[in-house]
């Protein structure tokens, strides 16, 4: 798969005369594996939203490239992003009650032209290669059962995280993917989704406030704090730097 860039120029999201971010130029998909950080409030998640479309910007320019062209995301709905590869993980635990792990997955797994009840529960139409796909997650990630329901909170975060992976994006989202998740299952996490990066399968960025997991696991890192993008570079620079030092780790 050729690289994906997801470039924003002068994005901004104000509420009332309240404004939240503020970025004149940012841009994610030239280094595989890249870190936001920042402080609580300082704009991650909302900066998540308006990439994705789930918020309407106040100001700014969103675009998508790909090996095929350029999309504007200005036009576009949540779902629209989502079938041009981009695709978030969930901060928040979804609630998957209604559908065994197996259905989840399968649901996540089918293309758009067989976006169906129907289609996509015929088990005549369901693809081989798909099946076996969701087999190898299953015996690789642990589920108290996995031809069952996801239980727990860490059971429904993984599902999520699993859920966006089958799903093929070209660029991946994570929001604080491994809150809530037992170390050793966050390291399993951490090593399949690098896997997936380093055979050149997507690129990823992500939003995490364990600042070992991103120094140890991104090759680039960008620094957002009230709602502005103050410093950007591999993980030694932004550590070193004495205003990240001062506005996030408290040096």
């Amino acid at each position: 798969m050729a690289a994906v860039k997801l470039s924003v120029r002068n994005l901004s999201k104000s509420y009332t005369l309240h404004p939240v971010l503020d970025v004149k130029e940012l841009s994610f998909g030239d280094h595989g594996l890249e870190g936001l950080i920042g402080p609580n409030g300082a704009g991650k998640s909302t900066l998540l939203g308006l990439l994705t479309r789930r918020i309407a910007p106040t100001t700014g320019e969103i675009d998508f490239e790909t090996e095929e062209r350029t999309y504007s995301l200005g036009d576009c709905l949540a779902h629209d992003v989502a079938r041009l590869g981009l695709i978030k993980t969930n901060q928040r635990i979804q609630n998957f009650d209604s559908l065994t792990i197996r259905d989840s997955l399968r649901l996540a797994a089918v293309s758009p032209a067989r976006e169906t009840l129907r289609s996509i529960f015929r088990g005549d139409q369901t693809d081989a290669a798909v099946e076996a796909e969701i087999d190898s997650y299953l015996a690789e990630f642990p589920f108290s059962d996995p031809e069952g329901y996801a239980n727990s909170g860490g059971e429904k975060k993984l599902l999520d995280i699993l859920r966006c992976l089958i799903a093929r994006p070209r660029m991946l989202l994570m929001d604080e993917p491994t809150a809530g998740l037992p170390d050793d299952l966050t390291q399993k996490v951490m090593s399949h989704v690098t896997k997936k990066v380093d055979a050149g399968e997507m690129t990823v960025v992500i939003v995490e406030h364990d600042l070992e997991l991103i120094w140890s696991y991104c090759a680039y890192v960008h620094f957002l704090s009230e709602g502005e993008l103050l410093f950007h570079g591999p993980p030694d620079k932004v550590k070193e730097n004495r205003t990240v030092a001062e506005k996030y780790m408290g040096l």
